[in-house]
Order: C-alpha cells, then sequence, then structure tokens
C-alpha cells in the first residue's frame, strides 16, 4: 500500500479484515495524508491542517471497521452565521420557524423557497447517493462483463423518472448561480447557499458543474441519517485518521511512516512490489497506490509501462487549486458587530456577501492575483472540543479562496502572507478586535498543500469535480474501477471515484475489487 492517507488506511483495513497482510508506506512521518492534527504552535494547541469537518464518510465504512471502538466521534455542527457589509446578517438554525423569520428579513420569498430547496435537493440525492458507494463500470465496453455491469447501474438509476433524471441532468452541468438564481431572490441568501458549490473548486459561482458540487456536499450525513449534516471529530481529524489505522492494525495490517516509495516495481507487464527512497525493496502480488495519479504514473511508473492515450489522459487530469488554508489561535470568541448577542459559534461562518462578491473573488486569482476581498468557510471547531486548546482560548480554522492555481508551482511567502492579513482584516471589520486576539497563525498555501501533503496543484479532492472527470471518468476511461493497466497495481487515491473528502469510499471500492479479483483467481 503506497500512501497512508485515509483512503490507504481503509483499503488496508477491509483487506486485512479478509485475511489479507497488507503494509502501507507512508512517505510523511504520519498517517492521514490531508486529514492531520497537527501541533504547529507546540503540544497545547492541537490544529486540523487542511481537511477540517466530516459528513461524507458512509455508516457503512464507520461500522465495518469499527471506528466507534478506536476513537472515531463526530460533534454536530452548530448553526451557519454570514455577517454582511451592510450590519445585517443571517443565522441558520435548522429550526424551521426560526429560520424562516431570518430568511424573511431579507426575503420572504426566499423563506418560503427554502423548504421546497431542501426538499428537492433530497429527492435528487436519494437517488445519486448510492452510485457513491458503487464501483462505475467501463461505460462503451461490449466485454459481457462490463454489459452486465452497466446494465446493473442503468438498474440502479430505476428511482430517476423522468423529472428527477431532468434534475440530476441539470445539477451536473448547471452553475450553482442559475440553480440558485431559480430558487432565491435575495443576493445575501443566495451567497451563503453558493458556498457548498464552490469550496475547494478551482471555479466561481458562475462556472457550470459547480451545482454538482454542492450536491456532492450535500448528499452525506455524520452518522445520523440526515443529509446534509456536518460535524467535528473529537481531537481533530487527525483522531480521524488514527482511528482508521488503529482498526487496520487491530486487523492486521502493518504500517510504516518515514517510508517515501521511490517507484514501483514491474516485471512482464506486472506489479511486484516497490523501492523506497532508501534503497529497500517490499515484494508483494499486489500493490496499491492510494498516491494522486500524477504521482502515481507520471513519477513512480516508468510511463514506456503504461499505454500513451492512458499517460495522456493522467497528464490532462486538471487538479488546479486557489485554496489557502489559514489556521488561528485565539484568546477568545469573535465578537460580531451584526449581532453581539451571538452565544454558539460552533457552526460555520462565512465570508460571503453575494454571487458577484463570490465570481469576483475568483475573477481576482483567474486574472492572476489573490482575492481582494476573499471568500471564507470558518469554523470554530474548539467551541465543541475542549481538548484542542487551553481555557479560554480557541482554535480557528478558515478554509480561504482565491489565489492563482499557479501558486502551487513555486512559494509565495509575502503574498501568502498579504493575502492572509486581507482575510484577518474581513473578519475584523464584521468582528472588531479580531485581529487582536489573535495570538498564532498558520498559513498554508497551494504550494505547500503539493509539496508537504502530496495535492498536486494543491487541489483538495485529488482531481477537480467537474462532470468530466466523474464516474466512469474519475481518473481515467476506462480505470475507475480501481485497476490501472499494469496488472497487479491498484489505484484508490480521492482522485477515483467516491473521493472528494474525507469518505474513505475509494479505499474500501478499491479493496473489494482486489478481493473480487482473488476470488476469480
Amino acid at each position: 500500500m503506497i500512501g497512508g492517507g485515509h483512503n490507504g488506511l481503509v483499503a488496508a483495513a477491509y483487506l486485512a479484515r479478509a485475511g489479507l497482510r497488507p503494509l502501507v508506506l507512508e512517505a510523511r512521518d504520519n498517517t492521514g495524508g490531508a486529514a492531520t492534527t497537527e501541533t504547529p504552535w507546540g503540544p497545547e494547541f492541537k490544529v486540523t491542517a487542511l481537511s477540517y469537518v466530516m459528513s461524507l464518510m458512509p455508516p457503512t465504512i464507520i461500522d465495518g471497521l469499527r471506528l466507534r471502538e478506536h476513537g472515531y466521534r463526530v460533534v454536530p455542527m452548530g448553526p451557519s452565521f454570514a455577517p454582511y457589509d451592510d450590519g445585517r446578517s443571517l443565522l441558520l438554525t435548522e429550526d424551521p420557524a426560526a429560520d424562516h423569520d431570518e430568511l424573511a428579513a431579507f426575503s420572504k420569498a426566499d423563506a418560503e423557497a427554502m423548504p421546497r430547496f431542501d426538499a428537492w435537493l433530497r429527492g435528487v440525492g436519494d437517488v445519486l447517493a448510492p452510485l457513491l458507494l458503487r464501483t462505475p463500470p467501463r461505460v462503451g465496453s461490449r466485454r459481457p462483463r462490463d454489459l452486465v455491469d452497466q446494465l446493473r447501474m442503468a438498474w440502479g438509476l430505476r428511482g430517476l423518472d423522468v423529472r428527477r433524471s431532468a434534475d440530476a441532468v441539470r445539477l451536473f452541468t448547471m452553475s450553482i448561480s442559475d440553480v440558485l438564481n431559480e430558487w432565491f431572490t435575495s443576493p445575501e441568501v443566495k451567497g451563503l447557499m453558493a458556498v457548498n458549490g464552490i469550496i475547494g473548486t478551482w471555479a466561481g459561482p458562475e462556472a457550470p458543474g459547480t451545482a454538482y458540487v454542492m450536491m456532492h456536499h450535500t448528499i452525506g450525513d455524520i452518522g445520523d441519517g440526515k443529509m446534509g449534516g456536518w460535524g467535528y471529530p473529537v481531537g481533530g481529524m487527525g483522531a480521524v485518521s488514527a482511528s482508521i489505522r488503529a482498526s487496520a492494525e487491530a486487523f492486521g495490517a502493518t504500517v510504516r511512516t518515514g517510508s517515501p516509495v521511490e517507484r514501483i516495481l514491474v516485471e512482464n507487464g506486472r506489479a511486484v512490489g516497490v523501492a523506497t527512497r532508501d534503497g529497500r525493496e517490499f515484494r508483494a502480488p499486489v500493490v496499491v497506490a492510494a498516491t494522486h495519479p500524477k504521482l502515481t504514473f507520471l513519477r513512480h511508473l516508468d510511463r514506456s509501462e503504461l499505454p500513451a492515450d492512458f499517460v495522456s489522459d493522467i497528464e490532462r487530469l486538471r487538479t488546479r487549486s486557489g485554496t489557502v488554508k489559514i489556521n488561528v489561535a485565539l484568546s477568545g470568541l469573535p465578537r460580531f458587530a451584526a449581532r453581539p448577542d451571538l452565544a454558539d459559534h460552533s457552526g460555520a461562518i462565512e465570508l460571503a456577501q453575494s454571487l458577484e462578491y463570490l465570481e469576483r473573488a475568483f475573477q481576482d486569482a483567474r486574472e492572476g492575483r489573490a482575492a481582494a476581498r476573499p471568500f471564507s468557510d470558518s469554523v470554530i471547531p474548539s467551541t465543541v472540543d475542549d481538548t484542542l486548546c487551553p481555557p479560554g482560548t480557541h482554535i480557528m480554522s478558515m478554509f480561504t479562496q482565491w489565489v492563482p492555481h499557479t501558486w502551487a508551482g513555486d512559494p509565495q511567502p509575502e503574498e501568502l502572507a498579504a493575502y492572509a492579513d486581507r482575510v484577518i482584516a474581513e473578519f475584523d471589520k464584521h468582528a472588531p478586535g479580531f485581529a487582536g486576539s489573535i495570538l498564532h497563525r498558520q498559513v498554508i498555501g497551494p504550494h505547500e498543500m503539493e509539496h508537504e501533503y502530496g495535492l498536486v496543484g494543491g487541489n483538495i479532492f485529488h482531481g477537480e469535480l467537474t462532470p468530466d472527470q466523474l464516474f466512469h471518468l474519475r481518473p481515467a476511461p476506462g480505470y475507475a474501477d480501481f485497476t490501472t493497466p499494469v496488472r497487479g497495481l491498484y489505484q484508490c487515491s480521492s482522485a477515483t471515484h467516491g473521493g472528494g473528502g474525507v469518505t474513505g469510499i475509494a479505499g474500501y471500492l478499491c479493496s473489494r475489487r482486489i478481493l473480487k479479483d482473488n476470488r476469480r483467481r
């Protein structure tokens, strides 16, 4: 197993549970990949460095790997809050009556539309969500086995009637702006609702396909069966990875950190093991790469071992990003001028004034400069998890956008610091004194995401969630079933089907494919 990110650990756990003896080789000194808890300012403050909230991991995996027995615990997020330049604010608590009143202050029509919008999303999501747990077929293949798989997929979509089929196609092709404009009128409401369509994406709200990104972030839950629910793992995201690793090791897997793989060993067209950077070789009948496809196929393998069209597909895989993660330690909770009596800070805090605000921030980055007024999706997990920092202090996690995607290629320390200053200044404008409450600051840009965490291009999904990079096309046509052109080599990074977020689905489906192939042999 190459890579000890959460998908690699999930695959190892399932293979070990089936009686195999997987060995996980992780380059870094800790497992988890982008789902880690770090201590950049000393042991008193624990920070979820990159990924910061949970929703998309299916109960199938949580229960199947007995993660709760190994410390997995998620606390639901609180109300979503957005302050606006005109001094107003919007607080959504999921209490129908309270939310209706909040929305009606901006638009009575939007207050009436919200329940219908949520019901519409649930209706489409109920049909599309199960597809995440299905291995995509080889669409277009005429092999009998592949034709059967295609028929099974078609049968799985039988819940899509004429109306829902149309809705599904529209979600895959429309922009989040177009969808929201059909349902809502208030700029403030639409700005807040657009967050799930743009987060982690190299695209503004006007870009086609961002409606699907919204759906992708909406179809999960935190184990309570409530679609769209998000939560904080106690101990940070690293605790999620730690629980998966503990499960894998309890089933019999071995995990070695500080063991970067240099190349995949191939003999007569078949993977037979790996060689690490220090010259060691590990032989195995099956090799699984949980690393980014551009690393797996363009660095760890000689391209002569792969079909030319497959190499071209991997080279074309788009992994752009304009995200910057800012983590801060605070001496106290922010006090917002628009809502000085706000007592519950356990939900998301959005800097998303309107669709126009968000689009302008993206266009700034597209034109080659960091956003003048950045977007931010921020949370304060320490409000529900007192293991993260000393009493009276708090940890705040800011997921922000956008900076030029070219920043992944070269470090931009001065520009990155200036951008972070602007994000903090935006918060300080809405919560006077916020900047002065910052005790520590950590800024992680696209370059750091690529070179320290293996996220090529800084893309948190390992590959952009666009219609041409989803399902049977992810990461390449003909290889969305977790196989590769090299016999005995499988793949389960977040760039494969089910990836995008801390889902574990890729690792789960990959392990099923390996076990199925083993039974055939």
